[in-house]
């Protein structure tokens, strides 16, 4: 009877139970996750068993597309979609996948994932595991023989990939840094020694102390300024907000409209900023047309080039393993964001289930860095010097995540010419590896890195960035086409020119073809409306115009690469399914590479004139210089979708100065 009390309590108390005009795409609030842990925690226990639920993901379950679309095109009050929220627990070392009904206080769906991989680690679990290092005697034995104070000792455990086991238990790696001296930890390598922890059984199942090499200096290593730098005040500056408040920007919920651009902002505690229903008013018609349905960072993959035995397995899925959004952090005003930025929140899910919040996770603002949008001056009219310039202002959505010793900066930019320009930055702190090695004289052995300083080796590595980007372009029906460019000879005396190049176009049929590697014969990749054509008739379309592009060099059979087997091309494209949405699959950690974008690519379905997503991998090929030493300035990669024949002619012709 308590228990029925409480649902009643909750149903007609949380306000985001409303179902009238309410998006039904906004993330799930703070109470909406209570009720998801009330629900869950409830339908596994019972009178005789209480069972401990470890909560490792919580999200929207997202309304099906039709849903969605319907909602958005209703005039008048609408009633959203079912409220539904989707988990993924640990009970009784199983996984288990629900979805729960907020309105219903019900689960409608659970299943027992029987499958290889498990979910993201939690931050209770890895505590635990540093735990029992830190009081386990060989590891105290360890530390104390290298001369080392226990008491400056920081630990931390890493996922340990896959190498072709049959069966793999729930384990993690620890590795430990020292401090002493300094905050940079990462710049001082405890190596040799390696933990093995099985989080199932919560037990050290293996220990090794290989070697002793000198833990590089804290010399030099320290990043912090004369003045700690402090984010603290957050209250104050987001009671500012309205005196900060650009006009043009109307946020209402988390729908923002700017310039002639619409858009729902949305946060998922694994994809981090999630960019859905982008529209923009065509100047010309007046018309509101669409561009992007959802766009987010799917998956993270950074391997390791270290072949030894203490970092051969570093091949982290950041999305699927830590959580790319669960490890949001603040954004600092002034710093982070200038002073008209607006602000939004972020909200998770703990391990027990209770809410989480991570505040200033998304910010909002008007960039004018000088640039020109579109500018000619015309000197051959006699008499007469004609000069008009437009200024680039645009419209910019930011994020900042720390997974591990990486900070990562997302953006999302939205211009007046229609374009939608999506950048990313490393910055932080390299991964680096003790060595004997003091000059790089020394060395003539296979080291996997750069020396950066005296006993420290900056390791080659790459980050790859897969994009979930589903263009909509002017509806669901869309094709992707291919252009390249080819030189064409002259035959006989049609012209004194020899030669000449063209664009050649050709539709993809089928997923196999849209397998792209940019720059080897392809240029561009865009996605088209096959059934609308402009006035002079070219199809409408968005192109991908990407920046430098970087594949993966490791061999197809590493397993490190089947697994992120999606890394391979630059471009891909499958059909629109709502279940597709994790490049490296569900369950990343110890994943196989079985339920993947390369995987599901492999069923080579039809893709012409479908609902499509395009998926674009950024990578970077990380050599470590001595300028990433002992903080990393940012390097930043970036790509534009950008219209291609979308509007009659230029949309900010008439734009004001």
């Amino acid at each position: 009877m308590i228990i029925v009390i409480i649902f009643i309590i909750f149903f007609f108390t949380d306000p985001s139970i409303s179902t009238v005009d309410s998006h039904p795409l906004d993330p799930l609030s703070p109470q909406e996750l209570s009720n998801v842990q009330t629900i869950v925690k409830t339908y596994f226990s019972n009178p005789h068993n209480n069972k401990v639920v470890v909560f490792h993901y919580v999200g929207l379950e997202e309304p099906d597309k039709s849903q969605v679309l319907a909602w958005q095109s209703s005039p008048g009050p609408r009633s959203r979609p079912p409220r539904c929220a989707f988990a993924i627990v640990r009970v009784d070392g199983g996984t288990h996948e629900l979805v729960a009904d907020l309105s219903t206080f019900s689960i409608v769906s659970h299943n027992r994932y029987e499958g290889p991989g498990y979910p993201a680690l939690t931050p209770a679990d890895q505590a635990a595991a540093v735990n029992l290092s830190m009081s386990y005697p060989p590891f105290r034995a360890s530390i104390a023989k290298r001369g080392l104070k226990f008491e400056e000792v920081v630990c931390m455990s890493f996922t340990v990939g896959w190498y072709g086991e049959k069966t793999t238990p729930r384990i993690v790696r620890n590795m430990c840094y020292y401090m002493d001296g300094t905050v940079n930890l990462y710049m001082r390598p405890i190596e040799g020694i390696t933990v093995t922890v099985n989080l199932d059984m919560m037990e050290i199942v293996g220990f090794r102390d290989r070697l002793i090499v000198p833990v590089p200096k804290s010399d030099g290593t320290d990043y912090r300024g004369s003045v700690p730098d402090q984010w603290s005040g957050l209250s104050l500056n987001r009671s500012a907000e309205a005196r900060l408040d650009v006009p043009g920007i109307v946020l209402d919920g988390h729908v923002l409209r700017w310039a002639d651009w619409e858009f729902h902002v949305s946060f998922d505690m694994r994809a981090g900023s999630v960019i859905s229903l982008a529209s923009i008013k065509d100047s010309g018609t007046a018309e509101r047309r669409r561009v992007m349905y959802r766009g987010y960072i799917s998956e993270l993959f950074v391997p390791y080039m270290d072949l030894t035995e203490e970092w051969y397995y570093r091949t982290f899925f950041d999305s699927a393993e830590y959580g790319f959004g669960r490890y949001t952090v603040p954004l600092v005003p002034l710093k982070d964001c200038p002073a008209n930025a607006r602000y939004i929140d972020g909200y998770y899910t703990t391990e027990d289930g209770t809410p989480g919040w991570s505040p200033n996770a998304v910010c909002i603002f008007e960039r004018y860095a000088g640039d020109v949008m579109w500018r000619h001056t015309e000197l051959g009219i006699p008499g007469r010097t004609v000069t008009e310039v437009r200024p680039e202002v645009s419209l910019v959505v930011r994020m900042a995540t720390a997974v591990g010793n990486y900070d990562y900066i997302v953006d999302w930019e939205f211009k007046k010419t229609g374009v939608i320009k999506v950048a990313v930055g490393m910055t932080g702190l390299l991964e680096v590896r003790g060595s004997v090695y003091t000059h790089d004289d020394q060395i003539h052995e296979e080291v996997y890195g750069t020396i950066l300083a005296e006993n420290t080796i900056g390791v080659n590595h790459d980050h790859f960035v897969v994009f979930h980007i589903d263009l909509d372009i002017d509806g669901e029906k869309n094709s992707l086409v291919k252009t390249k460019l080819e030189t064409v000879r002259v035959d006989g005396n049609a012209s004194p020119r020899k030669s000449y190049w063209r664009a050649r176009r050709e539709a993809v049929k089928t997923e196999s073809d849209a397998r792209i590697r940019l720059g080897t014969g392809v240029t561009d990749v865009s996605v088209v409306n096959p059934c609308k054509r402009t006035s002079v008739g070219n199809f409408v379309g968005y192109r991908l115009v990407a920046g430098s592009t970087s594949t993966s060099l490791l061999s197809d059979d590493d397993y490190a690469q089947i697994r992120g087997a999606f890394t391979k091309y630059d471009v891909w494209a499958t059909p629109y399914r709502k279940r597709e949405k994790w490049a490296g699959g569900l369950y990343g950690d110890q994943s196989r590479g079985d339920d993947s974008l390369a995987a599901w690519s492999q069923r080579n379905r039809d893709i012409e004139n479908k609902d499509i997503v395009l998926w674009h991998v950024v990578g970077f090929h990380h050599v470590p210089s001595q300028e990433d030493f002992p903080i990393m300035p940012t390097l930043t990669k970036s790509f534009e979708l950008r219209p291609e024949n979308f509007f009659e002619r230029n949309p900010v012709l008439r734009a004001t100065q």
